[in-house]
């Protein structure tokens, strides 16, 4: 592709993704012209969800790693935020060994925290798993989260089996996330500054290496370069950036489930990636949106909405090539997607 294609094909991207933004700032506005804020609500999921489906497509799309744990950053990061705010509601802190860790509803100081536990637990299951691949790959990757899980499951204190209420909803400065209008902008601030992040990873010579490793990793040991580094530092990021879609899906529900840390929601999220169009910048958002409208759409027409979901998935996958984002591709030559 040429450069004049190339300039043509970025502005069609930049319009398409400014329109696609301003559309999302609108959403307050009409949900509340039209009398029915449960349209506040549901987007800020799809875009809690987006968030998760794009931190995926970085090791999944681009480095080629299969992960079937991924729900783990998420649940544990949804977790440090429910701790700490249940620990602040009583007043006693959380006592780990020797150290005695007061609890806390402030923002600035809970959603870092809990992104670098996602980061660090991705770390340390990645180092391990990443010197498999394949099928071995996804094992580990899925036995490592189940382990995650029923630790969650097993802890009594904090709910169990039944998950964890979050009666006071963390502020951000002079912001409230228990306000839905307030949260919700504030997660649309978060999924721009994801999506630019990852389009400057996926752009920059790190993001190079990470799609060489998923086509030819012989060759990049051939050149010197270790994949191993590369696709570890990518899974941290991966795992960082789903720890953040964790802390503000923890404060947008204000509850705490092991079902956000299952095997089914990982399976959820490699579907909306999948369906969105892997390796693709606009895709895991695409994916995310179409599959949480569709299990609204079809769930108020029966309650077996897979039923209606499985074969239009199926179809998609089938004729787009690159899922939702292909048609968007197939419109114009070339492009950023």
């Amino acid at each position: 592709m040429d450069r004049p294609e190339a300039l043509s094909a970025y502005k069609s991207d930049l319009i398409a993704g400014t329109v696609f933004v301003l559309l999302l700032a609108a959403v307050p506005f009409i949900a509340s012209a039209i009398g029915d804020p449960f349209y506040v609500r549901i987007f800020t999921r799809m875009m809690v969800f987006a968030i998760m489906a794009m931190s995926l497509n970085l090791i999944l799309g681009y480095g080629g790693m299969v992960c079937f744990g991924h729900a783990m950053f998420v649940g544990s990061a949804s977790y440090v935020v429910a701790i700490a705010g249940q620990h602040a509601a009583s007043g006693m802190p959380l006592v780990l060994g020797p150290l005695s860790i007061p609890g806390s509803t402030d923002a600035l100081v809970v959603w870092p925290i809990a992104v670098a536990v996602s980061a660090l637990l991705a770390l340390i299951f990645g180092s391990i798993a990443l010197r498999t691949s394949g099928l071995y790959f996804i094992m580990i990757t899925l036995a490592f989260a189940q382990m995650i899980y029923f630790v969650a499951v097993s802890a009594q204190t904090y709910g169990g089996a039944d998950g964890l209420p979050i009666e006071t909803a963390p502020t951000l400065g002079a912001l409230n996330t228990g306000n839905r209008k307030e949260l919700y902008y504030i997660v649309l601030v978060c999924l721009v500054g994801v999506y630019v992040l990852i389009r400057q990873i996926v752009g920059s010579r790190f993001g190079l290496v990470l799609r060489s490793s998923s086509q030819n990793e012989p060759r990049l040991e051939a050149v010197g370069l270790a994949p191993y580094r590369y696709r570890l530092v990518a899974f941290v990021i991966s795992g960082a950036i789903a720890g953040l879609a964790g802390a503000l899906l923890a404060s947008s529900q204000a509850y705490v489930s092991p079902a956000d840390m299952s095997w089914v929601r990982s399976g959820e999220l490699i579907v909306m990636v999948v369906l969105g169009g892997m390796a693709t910048l606009y895709g895991p958002v695409l994916g995310a949106f179409f599959y949480l409208f569709a299990e609204y759409a079809l769930g108020n027409v029966t309650e077996h909405w897979q039923l209606l979901m499985g074969p239009l998935i199926i179809l998609i996958v089938l004729y787009g090539k690159k899922g939702l984002a292909g048609f968007w591709l197939s419109s114009r030559k070339g492009g950023s997607l």
